[in-house]
C-alpha cells in the first residue's frame, strides 16, 4: 500500500498530470484522490466528499480491476475526510493524492514536481521530479529528471485514458522506487 503525494508549486498543468501519471507508472492496479477542493476537477462520477457523506462501499476500497481509478475531490478537506482515506490507503496498492498547492511541509511522502526552464539553474536543488521543458539542461539533480512528454500522452491522461506506455510514463516508475521524506 504505497502512498505518494503529489504537487507542483510553479504549474497548476503539471500539478494536474503529474498524480495520473505517477498512479499509471505504479505496478498493476493504483487509485489517484484528489485532495485539493478548490483545483480544476479531476474527470469521473465518484467523489471524496460523497465517500465521506454517504459511507465508503467495499468496491470502493480495493480495485476491481487493473489500471488506475481516479477521486474526484467533490469540495471536501482532507482532515474532513481522514477516515475514508485511512480505510481507501489500507485497501489499494498503490494510492496517490494530489495535494493543494500549497501543501503542509511536516506531511511525508511529498514528491514535489518542478518544471525546469529558464532561471533555474539547479543549484542547492533538493531531490524532487523535474520535468524537461524545451530549453537545454545538463546539470545532475537528485531525484528523477523526465524527458519531454507527448501532447497525445498529457491528452490521454486528461481524458482520463491510459496512454500508451512511452519513455515519459517509464520514467515515472522510478519515483515509486525513491524514499521521499
Amino acid at each position: 500500500m504505497p502512498l505518494l503525494r503529489t504537487w507542483s508549486p510553479y504549474d497548476a498543468l503539471l500539478g494536474h498530470v503529474a498524480p495520473l501519471a505517477l498512479a499509471s507508472a505504479a505496478p498493476g492496479s493504483s487509485l489517484v484522490v484528489d485532495l485539493d477542493p478548490s483545483g480544476s476537477a479531476y474527470f469521473g462520477g465518484a467523489s471524496l466528499a460523497g465517500l465521506v457523506a454517504d459511507g465508503p462501499h467495499r468496491t470502493d476500497l480495493s480495485p476491481s480491476r487493473r489500471g488506475v481509478a481516479v477521486l474526484r475531490n467533490g469540495g471536501i478537506a482532507e482532515s474532513d475526510a481522514a477516515d475514508v482515506l485511512a480505510a481507501l490507503v489500507a485497501g489499494w496498492p498503490h494510492v496517490v493524492l494530489r495535494m493543494p498547492p500549497l501543501p503542509r511541509p511536516e506531511m511525508p511522502g511529498v514528491v514535489r514536481v518542478v518544471p525546469l526552464g529558464p532561471g533555474f539553474d539547479g543549484r542547492g536543488a533538493s531531490q524532487a521530479v523535474y520535468q524537461r521543458g524545451p530549453w537545454p539542461f545538463d546539470r545532475s539533480l537528485p531525484g528523477v529528471v523526465l524527458p519531454r512528454p507527448r501532447a497525445s500522452t498529457i491528452r490521454s491522461l486528461l481524458e482520463g485514458r491510459r496512454p500508451p506506455t512511452c519513455r515519459w510514463l517509464r520514467a515515472w516508475r522510478a519515483v515509486w522506487g525513491l524514499p521521499w521524506p
